[in-house]
């Protein structure tokens, strides 16, 4: 089964998203900042991440630039997933290493689409 790993710190954004995914078919693990996502990526590495931006401890922009950091050859997509959706915010998450974009609220047609989308890609590297 393939696992996504959600990192939001709004529980009721990350008690809907993950039961949507599971709905989809995925396993889902969950970090509640970017430093637990971090930390989960160093344990086991998800087949994708959805990103919040805006959280504590450590936020979803500098948390991909570590996940990038530690492993380069490790190609994970990540999505961000913000409730920031100016065009400047998806070039900050871009130029950070997020593969995709996505604003809340969430058009749930649309983020399966990303998702298969990158897994498609990554599945075919």
């Amino acid at each position: 089964m393939t696992t996504i790993l959600l990192v939001e710190d709004n529980h009721d954004i990350r008690d809907l998203v993950s039961r949507k995914l599971r709905g989809q078919g995925f396993a889902v693990a969950t970090a509640n900042n970017g430093l637990e996502a971090v930390l989960a990526c160093a344990q086991t590495a998800p087949a994708l991440i959805l990103m919040d931006i805006n959280m504590p401890e450590l936020d979803g922009i500098e948390a991909t630039i570590q996940i990038r950091a530690a492993d380069p050859e490790q190609r994970i997509p990540v999505i961000a997933l913000t409730a920031y959706a100016l065009p400047d915010d998806e070039e900050r998450a871009k130029a950070a290493g997020c593969d995709a974009f996505h604003p809340k609220p969430v058009d749930f047609n649309k983020l399966f689409d990303q998702i298969t989308s990158l897994l498609g890609e990554t599945s075919a590297s």
